[in-house]
């Protein structure tokens, strides 16, 4: 969620020695760029790394088959359960693709459920198959999540969604502090980043003033549900997308606000299937 930057010219100011360098100078700088400027505030470059900006259109599917014609910029979809060759048919198309990974709870389903020690397994998370994860045993889950984002990379990913980064407000079976999550979503942050993807926070409300910095855009499930889309204005203000559903709104409801907030909203249904109705 961050900003879109076209090319600028940047003016300095000098001690005028010559009409003639002046004028130089004036016409360099009123010039057209050599590259072109963006014309959507979708993007922006940060190094290596992409960070979409406020207002991003997307389409974010866990589940059926996948709807390949959606005409907007941004795709959040299943790690595991898709392959290169779906992140290149998106990415000819210019979509930019973000990589689903659960890094909060341990799922029975996955292909590398095994590697997961039983120790780390808490309690179910009211999902089926899945318990959340000790995050205070970072020696051992580092490892493990950061083979999980080698696969987005390797995938050609352009990103992140690391799902349940608010462990610590929910009754997991460990004693997890406010400070174990912040410990713990700053080292998921510096994962994805080193990999040269981009990651966002998912929910974690409590938290965003100490994460908007560490953070490249957020993800929020039913903010307008609970009346608390206005704390997720620190990435709006940072030029950092928030990435928004509702489960149980109309989109009348929560559209209007939305576009005053410059959040990137939809309607979904709870298991994030293909059908979507966005703002």
């Amino acid at each position: 969620m961050n900003g879109v930057n076209g090319v600028r010219c940047t003016k300095r100011r000098y001690a005028a020695v010559a009409a003639a360098l002046l004028g130089v100078l004036l016409a360099a700088c009123s010039a057209e760029p050599t590259s072109p400027r963006p014309d959507k505030p979708d993007s922006r470059p940060t190094g290596e790394r992409w960070q979409p900006g406020p207002g991003t259109d997307w389409h974010w599917q866990l589940t059926g088959k996948l709807n390949m014609e959606v005409d907007v910029p941004v795709y959040d979809i299943d790690g595991f359960n898709h392959d290169a060759s779906v992140v290149k048919q998106l990415h000819n198309r210019g979509v930019k693709v973000i990589c689903y990974i659960n890094v909060g709870a341990w799922e029975d389903f996955r292909p590398d459920a095994d590697a997961f020690p039983k120790e780390l397994r808490g309690r179910g998370n009211g999902w089926e198959g899945e318990r959340w994860l000790d995050i205070r045993r970072t020696e051992t889950l580092r490892p493990l999540i950061a083979k999980r984002f080698d696969m987005c990379r390797d995938k050609g990913f352009d990103a992140v969604e690391p799902d349940l980064l608010d462990g610590y407000r929910n009754k997991t079976g460990f004693p997890l502090t406010a400070a174990d999550q912040l410990s713990y979503n700053r080292m998921i942050a510096k994962l994805a980043q080193d990999r040269g993807l981009a990651v966002g926070l998912k929910n974690d409300l409590d938290q965003i003033p100490e994460l908007v910095d560490d953070f490249d855009f957020a993800v929020n499930e039913e903010c307008a549900a609970f009346d608390e889309c206005e704390r997720l204005k620190p990435f709006i203000d940072a030029g950092k997308a928030v990435f928004h559903v509702e489960y149980n709104l109309p989109t009348e409801k929560f559209c209007a606000r939305s576009r005053e907030l410059k959040l990137s909203s939809m309607a979904k249904r709870l298991h994030l299937d293909a059908w979507r109705a966005p703002c």
